[in-house]
C-alpha cells in the first residue's frame, strides 16, 4: 500500500499543510490510500427436491470496489473505507433481490460504509473503535467473510494487548454486525437476512505461544437484540480451547497440527434451551511443494433441546463460513441433527510460471453426515487454482461439486455444482 507523508508547517499556504519528500523534522502525518477491486463470475447448477428441481441455473457477474484511506500520526490513525458491489449480470438470487427461481449467489448489489474507525496503536497495545474488521484465529467463530463481495464488519470496541512475552489478549464488544446482505437486507420479507444485526456481543480470545504451538482459550457471547425468533436463536455462549502448531521433520518436510474443543449453550434472548459440542482435529504434512491435509469437524446436536422441534445444533453465525464444510455452502446453518465433516486434501505450489507466480492448485474431498442420526448428507469435491499475476493482480478459478446422499426432507441436500472465475486488484 502506497504512503504519502505530510508535515504541518507554519509557512504552508492556506491549509497549513505541505507535502515533503525529505525526512520530516517533526512527526509526519501519513496517508495510506485504499483501492481494491474484484471482478467475479459465478455460476450455480442446482437440482433436487421441488421447488429446486424447477429452478434455473444462476449466472452472476459482479464487480466489487473498495476505496478510502487511512490518515495516521504517531500512534493515532483514522480509517474510512466505502464498499460497493455492482451486478453486471443479475441472473441469480442474491438473497434479497426477489429472484427466487434462481439458486442463491450471496452477493447483492450495495453501496455502504464498510469501515470507519479510530485506532490507537503501540507495540504492546492496540485499541480500535468504530466499524471494523474482526478476524479471530482461523475465523471459525468470528470473521469478516472475505470470500463474499460484501464484507462482514462490526460496530465495536476492540482491545489487543501484547505487553507480556508470548501472550496476547484480544477483547471485543460489538453492538452490531454489518452483514453481507448489504443495504437491501430483508427488503423482500426475509427477516433472516438483515442488513445489520444489533446486540451485545463479547468476543474474548487469549493466546499463548509455546515451542510446540499456540494455545488459545476463547469465550464468545452472542446476544442478538432482534424481534425475529430465528435470529434470536443465534444468541449463545461458547467457551473453548484451541491448539495449533507446526514442527519440521526433515529438510523440506513439516508437520502441522490443529485441535479444538468448545461447548455452546443458549444465552440471553435465545428462546431455545440447548447445549452442544464442537470438535475439530487436523493434520497437515508439507513435503517440498506438496501439502497433504486430513481432518475432522463436528458441530454437535442436542436432541433434547426445548423450544424447537427435532433438536438444535451448534451454530457459528459470525464465522467466515465459506472456509468450512465445503465451498458449495450447503451447511452455512448447521442442520438440527448436527454435522460431521471428514475431509482430506492435497495442494501443490509452483513458485514461478514464466514471469508470474506463485501458482497454487488444491483439491479437497468432504464426506458429510449427521451427528446423531444415520444420515449421510452427501459428498463434496472442491478444486481451486490461484495465480499471482503481478504485485497488484491475482487470478482464481474454483469449482465445487456437492452430491446429495441424505433424506429428501433435509432442505440443504440438493445436488449442486458451482464454478467461479475471479480477478483481484489491490493497490
Amino acid at each position: 500500500m502506497k504512503k504519502v507523508s505530510f508535515l504541518f508547517s507554519a509557512s504552508a499556504p492556506i491549509m497549513g499543510l505541505s507535502a515533503i519528500a525529505a525526512p520530516a523534522l517533526a512527526q509526519d502525518v501519513v496517508f495510506k490510500p485504499i483501492v481494491e477491486a474484484r471482478l467475479r463470475y459465478e455460476t450455480v447448477d442446482q437440482a433436487g427436491p421441488a421447488p429446486l428441481s424447477s429452478s434455473r441455473d444462476a449466472h452472476s457477474v459482479t464487480m466489487r470496489l473498495r476505496a478510502g484511506g487511512e490518515v495516521s500520526k504517531g500512534p493515532w490513525a483514522f480509517l474510512a473505507e466505502a464498499e460497493g458491489t455492482l451486478a453486471i449480470d443479475e441472473d441469480y438470487n442474491s438473497g434479497v433481490n426477489g429472484k427466487t427461481l434462481y439458486p442463491i449467489v450471496a452477493d447483492p448489489e450495495t453501496v455502504e460504509a464498510n469501515r470507519v474507525q479510530i485506532q490507537y496503536r503501540t507495540k504492546p497495545l492496540i485499541v480500535t473503535v468504530g466499524r471494523q474488521r474482526i478476524n479471530l484465529d482461523d475465523q471459525r467463530f468470528v470473521g469478516s467473510v472475505a470470500w463474499r463481495q460484501n464484507e462482514q464488519t462490526f460496530d465495536a470496541v476492540r482491545i489487543e494487548y501484547m505487553g507480556i512475552k508470548n501472550l496476547k489478549v484480544d477483547l471485543s464488544y460489538a453492538i452490531a454486525a454489518r452483514t453481507i446482505w448489504g443495504m437491501d437486507g430483508g427488503k423482500f420479507g426475509s427477516a433472516n437476512r438483515p442488513t445489520d444485526i444489533k446486540g451485545d456481543d463479547v468476543f474474548a480470545n487469549i493466546s499463548y505461544k509455546t515451542k510446540l504451538g499456540t494455545l488459545t482459550g476463547f469465550a464468545y457471547l452472542v446476544d442478538e437484540d432482534e424481534a425475529v425468533a430465528a435470529l434470536r436463536r443465534n444468541s449463545s455462549q461458547t467457551y473453548g480451547v484451541r491448539f495449533t502448531g507446526a514442527q519440521p521433520l526433515a529438510k523440506k518436510v513439516k508437520l502441522s497440527y490443529l485441535a479444538s474443543y468448545a461447548r455452546q449453550s443458549d444465552h440471553a434472548t435465545n428462546p431455545v434451551d440447548y447445549s452442544a459440542d464442537f470438535v475439530t482435529a487436523e493434520l497437515g504434512l508439507d513435503i517440498a511443494a506438496f501439502k497433504l491435509t486430513a481432518g475432522y469437524e463436528l458441530l454437535g446436536s442436542d436432541a433434547g433441546a426445548t423450544g424447537i422441534a427435532g433438536g438444535f445444533a451448534f451454530q457459528t453465525p459470525f464465522a467466515t463460513l465459506h472456509k468450512f464444510n465445503g465451498w458449495a455452502d450447503k451447511f452455512l446453518t448447521t442442520p438440527g441433527t448436527g454435522i460431521q465433516d471428514y475431509y482430506a486434501g492435497v495442494a501443490y505450489t509452483v513458485p514461478k510460471v514464466g514471469k508470474v507466480g506463485p501458482l497454487v492448485a488444491s483439491f479437497i474431498y468432504h464426506r458429510f453426515s449427521s451427528d446423531r442420526l444415520s444420515i449421510h448428507y452427501g459428498d463434496e469435491y472442491d478444486a481451486q487454482v490461484t495465480l499471482k499475476l503481478n504485485k497488484h493482480l491475482s487470478a482464481l478459478v474454483k469449482y465445487a461439486d456437492y452430491d446429495r446422499k441424505g433424506i429428501a426432507s433435509y432442505t440443504g441436500d440438493a445436488d449442486t455444482r458451482k464454478f467461479w472465475a475471479q480477478i483481484d486488484y489491490a493497490l
